[in-house]
């Protein structure tokens, strides 16, 4: 490679869900590992590396608003190099280099490996090299100097990336880790399939090593993610399925929390139940987005699940894990949605009472069948239900809330301030996505520590806390 330099310093952006972060992380990972220095401050990089989501159109505006910022600084002489990957480069190559002039080097989600090609090639010499073209790629310059940019592009993988030496984004103490990539269900308002492809399966021992250089980096918390992780095994010939990849992840020695994310509802078998009530490291939390209740509009989004079975559903895992918190996520506004249904959508939230709930404004997708379904829902009124179910949301989660005072609970402490307040999660909150638990006298705490506390009380939804015993080691005893 002796077109490239590795002097490069690298800023790197990274936009969008848990699954385009761990791209993120095995990115930077591979800069790093070629050489470059990295940097938290753009002011201070010679190229700037910017991972996008593509999933909505407001994520979309997001990614574009970012990568002008960049080409901005470039412009100015702040940085010489401007590299987009991830999803919104392989959803929208064309439009997004129609809309944003001054891209230097584009990379696909299935050229991740590319990154350091991508980023080193001449961006100092801005000399002629190599194409830098892959599959449906056409560029083939290698200078800043030049308009067409390097584009590593190529169709979807029968295999799913491995996710080996990341240089994490997350605090040591938790993290992500992927079991599968793309997805099969099809549900009519979603563009994963289009952008990641049919759903292919890591082998379960790579997930396993992958879980033990987690732990040994020092996570004590692992999620498991991927576009549907309940259907995790069903391409593979001799069987194993999620139920035997959590036992199997039970029994390695230093994880503390194990915590399951993205199921889907007609394939939460009644084996994965069990594996997670039984496994003492699996958490008591199940993240099921159910999109919606009404069996019209379950039909229309193609969720092949009726009112009736979805209800079964969380009963028994209601009945089945103890304790369990349940999480969800909602559409308000999907096509054709009636006044009638949207408030047999309401009442369903108000009396089935999540511990935790997302909702999203349906967002028109024009490449999918949702998106060219007529009777497409005005937007202020899809803010208003958006808007109707937050807080009929709000108020479940304010009384859930009040009835945690004086429980006492185990969390995993994430931060501890100056003030000597600290702030972690029990095991039903989820990093990032969920509220919190506010330890006050948590001086003697430390990130990565599971402490036992009582809850005091709450502010807004998070809770309130004292310790109640020293802080707990990390190794497996959480």
């Amino acid at each position: 490679m002796s077109d490239l330099t590795r002097e490069t310093t690298v800023a790197f952006v990274s936009l969008g869900c848990a699954k385009n972060l761990v791209d993120s992380e095995k990115m930077l990972g591979q800069l790093a590992e070629a050489g470059c220095s990295l940097t938290n401050d753009e002011t201070d990089a010679d190229v700037i590396v910017i991972n996008t989501c593509g999933f909505l159109d407001a994520s979309r505006r997001e990614a574009v608003e970012v990568i002008e910022e960049a080409v901005a600084r470039k412009k100015s002489g702040s940085c010489s190099r401007v590299v987009v990957a991830g999803c919104l480069v392989q959803r929208d190559r064309e439009q997004l280099l129609d809309d944003v002039k001054g891209i230097d080097a584009i990379v696909g989600v299935n050229n991740r490996d590319d990154v350091v090609r991508a980023v080193l090639t001449n961006h100092a010499t801005g000399s002629p090299g190599k194409t830098g073209t892959r599959g449906k790629g056409k560029g083939h310059r290698k200078s800043s100097r030049h308009k067409s940019p390097d584009v590593y592009l190529s169709d979807y993988h029968p295999f799913v990336q491995l996710d080996f030496a990341r240089l994490r984004l997350t605090p040591r103490h938790y993290t992500y880790l992927r079991i599968s990539e793309g997805c099969n269900q099809k549900c009519t308002f979603c563009t994963i399939p289009s952008i990641r492809g049919a759903m292919h399966c890591k082998p379960p021992q790579v997930i396993l090593a992958e879980a033990r250089e987690l732990v040994s980096d020092g996570a004590v918390e692992i999620s498991l993610i991927g576009q549907d992780t309940s259907s995790y095994g069903e391409e593979f010939d001799s069987g194993g399925d999620l139920a035997d990849l959590l036992r199997g992840l039970n029994a390695i020695d230093g994880i503390g929390w194990i915590r399951l994310m993205y199921v889907y509802p007609t394939v939460m078998t009644d084996r994965i139940i069990d594996a997670i009530a039984d496994c003492d490291r699996v958490v008591n939390y199940v993240d099921m987005p159910l999109q919606h209740i009404n069996d019209r509009m379950l039909k229309a989004m193609h969720r092949r699940v009726t009112r009736s079975e979805t209800e079964s559903l969380i009963k028994k895992i209601s009945t089945r894990i103890p304790g369990v918190a349940l999480r969800t996520t909602l559409i308000a506004g999907f096509p054709g949605e009636t006044d009638a249904e949207f408030e047999e959508l309401v009442t369903f939230v108000r009396e089935t009472e999540f511990d935790a709930m997302g909702v999203f404004p349906y967002s028109l997708e024009p490449d999918t069948p949702a998106g060219r379904m007529k009777e497409q829902i005005p937007d202020d009124i899809k803010e208003d239900r958006t808007d109707t179910l937050m807080r009929v949301q709000q108020e479940v989660a304010f009384r859930l809330a009040d009835g945690m005072r004086d429980r006492r609970m185990r969390v995993l402490i994430d931060h501890v301030g100056d003030d000597g307040i600290a702030v972690g999660r029990h095991q039903g909150q989820a990093p990032s996505v969920d509220s919190v638990t506010i330890v006050a006298e948590g001086a003697a705490l430390k990130a990565g520590d599971f402490a036992d506390v009582r809850c005091t009380g709450r502010r807004d939804y998070d809770l309130l806390a004292t310790p109640t015993s020293v802080p707990l080691s990390v190794m497996g005893q959480a």
